[in-house]
């Protein structure tokens, strides 16, 4: 049985995202139609990306990422990380989205900030 793509969690103004194992140019459609969805419908005012199940990410992944990072921005949002291991983290940084979205531990310590 194939695992689920992604899964959404919703509350209040706060919406996470669990990622799958690989988030690449095959999902990436999909992760941008269904978050499109949801912010449409949902005042959403943080968005928090669970990568902890994720091993691999490829450049498909920074751009759906750093698409939501000015999304929010230009809607005076946040978005934060928790979870990622040391490749994603490294993919994180080479792409730029390093400096731009803190990483947390937990995803309370991401949902809080």
């Amino acid at each position: 049985m194939a695992e689920p793509t992604f899964t959404y969690e919703a509350k209040e103004q706060v919406l996470v995202i669990h990622l799958p194992r690989e988030l690449d140019h095959h999902n990436c459609r999909n992760l941008r139609n269904e978050t499109d969805l949801l912010l449409a419908e949902n005042y959403i005012r943080k968005l928090v990306f669970d990568f902890s199940r994720t091993e691999f990410m490829d450049s498909s992944g920074i751009g759906i990422l750093l698409n939501r990072y000015k999304e929010m921005e230009r809607s005076g949002g946040k978005v934060a990380i928790y979870g990622a291991g040391s490749q994603i983290v490294r993919v994180l940084t080479i792409g730029g989205l390093g400096k731009l979205v803190p990483r947390y531990d937990s995803k309370e310590a991401a949902i809080a900030e």
